[in-house]
């Protein structure tokens, strides 16, 4: 029995969740998100609640159990408070910075690293080594993350590159004497 799965997920208030034809849509006040619902489990709004449960006892089924209701955790999540990825800059002369809907970034390269910021997503920069990513979906603020990130990953021995705000570079010696 899935553990994640059978916890009800609640609708906060100002959300507003609709399913039609195999499709969830909830809206709140960051905006509309859908998702497609898989053909192996059940979705039933009832009282404020998204109710998930699987419709056969297969084990793809059960899989797609805990799985679908962590999606809509998400899809509702979003909608309402949003989900937020920092990004932290160290190096000598690195930084960031936000022109227009662009970010522009300075990672030791002869050039500079531009990249378009997408509709969804919001882009600030409260300091040049700071990075705060913030949108309602939770996979496109991740992937967006991450496609900064690969310009310069962080490197193990000065730890200089982009990371994760809580991320552990696991530090390695250099040469010795």
């Amino acid at each position: 029995m899935s553990r994640v799965g059978k916890n009800p997920v609640l609708i906060p208030s100002g959300v507003e969740c609709h399913i039609n034809s195999g499709i969830l849509t909830a809206k709140g006040k960051l905006g509309q998100l859908e998702m497609p619902i898989s053909q192996e489990v059940l979705v039933k709004l009832d009282d404020g609640k998204v109710h998930v449960t699987p419709l056969s006892n297969a084990k793809f089924s059960r899989m797609m159990w805990g799985t679908t209701q962590r999606l809509v955790r998400n899809l509702i999540g979003g909608v309402s408070e949003g989900f937020t990825k920092k990004l932290e800059i160290n190096g000598v002369g690195y930084r960031a910075a936000v022109q227009g809907n662009q970010l522009q970034l300075q990672l030791g390269y002869s050039h500079d690293v531009i990249i378009d910021i997408p509709a969804d997503i919001t882009v600030k920069c409260e300091k040049p080594t700071a990075i705060s990513i913030t949108g309602a979906n939770r996979q496109r603020v991740g992937q967006f993350s991450a496609v900064i990130r690969d310009h310069r990953r962080p490197e193990p021995y000065k730890g200089k590159g982009i990371k994760y705000e809580n991320e552990f570079i696991l530090r390695k010696e250099g040469k010795k004497k």
